[in-house]
């Protein structure tokens, strides 16, 4: 009678790693690049104003990064946002300050131009068949151009408070001592975070998947909940958790929670790992290819507004290299040029990691010369490491795993095979 082989603690915990080596991979290096440059900043780094400042500076490309993550794993590239950005900027100051429109008002309507956008250039490369790469690098030049059109070549400056409370307000609560409403939400978040690392590691038990340990999960909660209430305490000891940063945890777990756990995300998932595949399953990938381009549109369409608060002016300039940034935060945080591959709390690892290099290399006084040549590494190096880890895991290199290459009789294509014994 045969009886099931039973794998131990390690071989799953090994098993598991191997299939998540990117994501943890950039969770640790990121872990590494922030004590590397406290160090090398004399504790500079982690101070609360510091803190501040990075949720703060980073704040839209997180967000962009959030929504070219989604066109990534498509299959896909936009390389209009930062051009978005300016011209939503633009328009939302101008019907601020020129026409005199209320706040409550002008920002629906910026996510409205934002969606048009996203729908005008998704139409060309859903369902006209145009490469997004074409599309996009068209509306990149459309939009630069409409930016200077509307502007006139010149800023609109100073812009209403109402506006600007967006990139600069704080969450309300006392002013005297930590602020306790801040405190309360990361105690809150790091609850939330835990009882869903528990419940997923209950359900890849319940499907026989390789799992930590309860012993190893336990220690990583305490890992999470630790670097969660260190990190809400800093801001409490500031001036609370910036507008901005809630603006951005509703961002991260709705889209967290949509990607994972929704037919939506599947969907998009599916389109990017073999649209062929996706469409003969019955899944409308012309209609899905379209609306991740409307929703990249709204968000650039938000990051233009929080761009142009933070700023407090409109300018020609605004968004510039905004789509490489998001691009290669995106990369970084484990999306595959091939699509099909990535997640948003990846994306937002790779928009922290090159915060924190960005920040890190100025407070040292390292030159932009320098900066540009190390960021442009760190993509590289990233984009070599998703191939490298993607032949290892998958077996796709022949030369690696002893295959050798034959061509199976009646396929058009070489298949790998096996050497017989």
């Amino acid at each position: 009678m045969n009886h099931p082989t039973r794998t131990s603690p390690l071989s799953r915990l090994r098993g598991l790693l191997r299939g998540n080596t990117r994501q943890y991979g950039m969770a640790i290096a990121l872990v590494a690049v922030i004590i590397l440059f406290q160090v090398l900043t004399g504790g500079l780094l982690l101070t609360p104003l510091n803190i501040t400042n990075l949720i703060m500076q980073n704040s839209y490309i997180l967000i962009l990064a959030i929504g070219m993550m989604l066109v990534i794993i498509t299959g896909h590239i936009d390389l209009s946002v930062g051009s978005v950005v300016a011209f939503t900027g633009a328009v939302s100051a101008i019907m601020l300050t020129a026409w005199g429109l209320p706040t409550f008002v002008v920002v629906p309507v910026a996510l409205l131009l934002g969606a048009l956008i996203g729908a005008w250039q998704g139409f060309w490369i859903a369902y006209v068949g145009v490469p997004a790469f074409i599309v996009t690098l068209a509306g990149m030049l459309i939009f630069r151009g409409a930016t200077l059109a509307v502007l006139g070549g010149e800023s609109i400056a100073p812009l209403p408070q109402s506006l600007r409370v967006i990139a600069s307000g704080f969450l309300p609560g006392q002013t005297d001592g930590l602020h306790l409403p801040t405190l309360a939400l990361g105690a809150a978040g790091a609850a939330a975070i835990v009882w869903i690392q528990w419940r997923t590691r209950a359900r890849s038990l319940a499907r026989d998947l390789p799992v930590p340990s309860a012993a190893a999960t336990a220690a990583g909660s305490v890992v999470v909940v630790a670097a969660i209430m260190a990190f809400t305490y800093a801001l409490a000891d500031h001036n609370g958790l910036p507008l901005v940063g809630v603006l951005l945890i509703a961002l991260i777990a709705g889209y967290a929670f949509v990607m994972r756990s929704t037919t939506m995300g599947r969907r998009v998932y599916a389109v990017g790992g073999s649209e062929r595949a996706a469409a003969l399953s019955g899944i409308r990938t012309k209609r899905t290819t379209f609306w991740v381009f409307v929703n990249m549109g709204v968000l650039s369409a938000l990051a233009g507004l929080v761009f142009t608060a933070r700023l407090n002016a409109a300018t020609p300039g605004a968004g510039t290299m905004f789509e490489l940034d998001a691009i290669a935060a995106a990369f970084i945080g484990g999306a595959s040029a091939a699509g099909g591959v990535g997640s948003v709390i990846g994306a937002v690892i790779g928009a922290l990691f090159m915060g924190v290099l960005n920040n890190g290399m100025s407070l040292i006084g390292l030159g932009v010369d320098w900066q540009q040549f190390i960021k442009g590494l760190v993509l590289l190096l990233a984009v070599a490491f998703d191939i490298y880890n993607k032949r290892r895991v998958s077996g796709s290199a022949p030369i690696l795993l002893g295959l050798r290459t034959r061509t199976r009789k009646g396929s058009g294509r070489d298949a790998p095979t096996r050497d017989a014994p």
